[in-house]
């Protein structure tokens, strides 16, 4: 699990007029380091020409010379479009310095209206970056995206390619495959491809698409590492559909001896157009990886923002392949033994079908749980439970330790229908605890309430002296996911709540002063097209930490059915998002987390820390309650890495 970091300096290429051939667009970056200095071949868009694209900016390739991210002043055109195959433009380049060479592969357009019969892939070579002074047409058949491996394997050179990138009835899916020759040129000499493309399957990648909706595309030349070869490509989402389309930036590690083998690969894309120049440019909301490099554990990502400057970004390497891995994926926490903690009791009516979604407060020795249970009749009540160590339960009640008094929870709808006190979450703050959570009556939109205790009575049990709950989100607005900061910030109380999709704060001088919140400030939403693309809220309140403050919370996918949990990292101020992990750090696998009354949830609404270790209440699959632990240091280094 992991942060992605995007330079300072980004985007480290932007369009220039002072240059015709780029005035419009430079993008798509591809990327070759080599003594002491970062070499930059992009694809450069001047205005359209009137002769050959009227429609279209006319590609061709630049090459800027600079160091790390930074320096790029210096550009120059070094493929223009002077053969029969590529007179409509040059594109997307992809460049490898192979055995004293340089190589640069790029897509050739060779007739307009551009489609798959005019689209296909060639390379420039030169013995200097900025003089390539051989060309060859590659491929004879449709594809975008051909890269070399930068070593030979088992003494082939390999080649990497996107083969039928643009659909036809023939071929409506992509296919990356691999080539191999002892000879080089063979990679633009027709009868070769002519006998690979024959046997295109023996060749070709495992599809990693996960659905048929979705396109692949070769984008990084890959990086020889020790585990195999990193390949860094575009996954994109929805791409048949031009109005849900979602790129995406994922990766694959592949065998080092047969790079057709498939090893390791990502759950999830680890970025999505988020930023202002990847989400408006020439094509809006496009983040694409032309280029990677590895330098110590870190991986630096170049690529095209909104198909019109470059960019970069970087992340640990090893954390990207322990995510690629199911296994570590699933054990990032350590899920108890003992979970399911607390199971419903058939013998007590009110909490007789579920028990989930519990708050938590470490006070007296003790962390005190206070879930929430459902009984026959989908009423919503809060019990109690008391864990001495955090994750074995020392005592639990046998009635209820709040339930629903006013009107707007009592049940108002169907006999059977949900109703009632739903997922608490807890705040200590001046020797009052506060409790908030969703009220609903089964008829109206559910609203956040809020009701408070003395410490001293709660840990007495002395659950009457609750006080009258009111409530603080406005009506008919879809706004729950409810709790408080623990700490004043600037003398202020903060409170936290969920406006669809987003999460909002809103801040009041004192607990007394809480009153229904009639503004909403914005500070996380959905990340389109990632784990957590359809919705987020709040788990339980976020904790202190020397960096700001700790927040774990839940995301909806974009399936709108799958609930996990992700980490983000909050300023002092409680308003502002720091970093945020790109993977989740529990999602639902055991089968109670993924069979239950709403399958595959994991939902949490309480922490709890001791020393270094963070405990997390989760409810799986709405109905019964877990407990997973976490590394507050580990989650804290991941976090704040650059």
């Amino acid at each position: 699990m992991f942060i992605v970091n995007r330079s300072p300096n980004n985007p480290i290429i932007v369009p220039s007029r002072a240059n015709a051939f780029e005035a419009i667009g430079a993008f798509n970056p591809s990327v070759v380091h080599k003594d002491g200095v970062t070499h930059l071949f992009y694809r450069a868009m001047a205005e359209p020409d009137v002769v050959r694209t009227p429609h279209h900016g006319f590609s061709t390739i630049g090459h800027a010379a600079g160091c790390g991210d930074v320096d790029f002043e210096e550009r120059t055109q070094v493929i223009e479009a002077t053969e029969e195959w590529e007179h409509y433009g040059c594109e997307d380049p992809r460049a490898t310095f192979f055995e004293g060479k340089w190589y640069v592969f790029y897509t050739a357009l060779g007739g307009y209206p551009f489609g798959p019969g005019n689209i296909k892939a060639a390379v420039a070579i030169g013995e200097r970056p900025d003089a390539l002074t051989e060309k060859h047409l590659v491929t004879p058949f449709n594809a975008k995206a051909a890269t070399l491996f930068p070593e030979r394997i088992d003494g082939d050179a390999v080649l990497l390619v996107t083969a039928h990138t643009d659909w036809t009835q023939e071929h409506p899916r992509p296919t990356i495959g691999i080539a191999r020759s002892k000879n080089i040129e063979d990679f633009w000499n027709p009868s070769f491809w002519k006998e690979w493309h024959a046997n295109l399957s023996d060749h070709a990648l495992p599809d990693v698409r996960r659905a048929d909706t979705e396109h692949m595309e070769v984008a990084a030349t890959p990086i020889r590492i020790p585990q195999g070869w990193l390949l860094v490509y575009s996954h994109i989402q929805d791409y048949y559909d031009e109005h849900r389309r979602i790129f995406g930036v994922e990766a694959l590690l592949l065998d080092a001896n047969d790079p057709r083998k498939i090893i390791g690969k990502t759950a999830y894309p680890f970025m999505v157009p988020e930023e202002s120049y990847e989400r408006y440019g020439i094509v809006a909301n496009i983040v694409f990886p032309s280029g990677a490099s590895v330098h110590a554990d870190t991986l630096h990502v170049y690529y095209g923002a909104a198909d019109t400057s470059c960019a970069t970004a970087t992340l640990s390497l090893s954390s990207l392949l322990e995510s690629m891995d199911a296994d570590k994926r699933k054990n990032f926490g350590t899920r108890a033994e003992g979970n399911p903690i607390l199971v419903p009791v058939p013998e007590h009516s009110w909490e007789s079908r579920a028990v989930f979604n519990a708050a938590a407060i470490d006070h007296s020795g003790s962390i005190h749980l206070l879930y929430r249970a459902m009984g026959a009749d989908s009423t919503s009540t809060m019990g109690y439970a008391r864990l001495e160590d955090g994750i074995h339960v020392t005592e639990r009640l046998n009635e209820p330790a709040y339930s629903p008094r006013e009107s707007f929870e009592a049940k108002g709808g169907a006999p059977d229908g949900n109703s009632g006190c739903e997922d608490p979450r807890l705040t200590l703050l001046d020797e009052t605890l506060t409790v908030c959570y969703t009220a609903y009556d089964g008829q109206i939109s559910v609203r956040g309430a809020l009701s408070t205790i003395p410490i001293q009575d709660f840990v007495d049990k002395k659950f009457n002296n609750w006080s009258t709950p009111k409530l603080i989100t406005p009506a008919g607005v879809p706004d729950k996911d409810v709790c408080i900061f623990p700490e004043r910030v600037e003398g202020k109380v903060i409170v936290m709540h969920r406006l669809d999709p987003n999460i909002c704060i809103a801040k009041f001088d004192s607990l007394e002063d809480i009153d229904v919140i009639d503004s909403a400030f914005d500070i996380m939403g959905p990340r389109r097209g990632m784990w957590d693309g359809h919705k987020v809220g709040a788990g339980a309140a976020p904790i202190r930490v020397p960096e700001g403050w700790l927040f774990i919370y839940h995301g909806i996918a974009p399936d709108k059915k799958t609930y996990r949990l992700g980490a983000a990292l909050l300023d002092e101020s409680g308003e502002r998002v720091l970093s945020r992990m790109v993977a989740p750090i529990l999602e639902p696998l055991e089968d109670w987390e993924k069979h239950g009354q709403i399958g595959d949830v994991v939902f949490t609404c309480g922490i709890a820390q001791r020393d270094d270790t963070l405990f997390v209440y989760y409810g799986g699959a709405d109905s019964k309650l877990g407990v997973a632990t976490f590394s507050v240091s580990d989650l804290m280094k991941r976090l704040t890495a650059t």
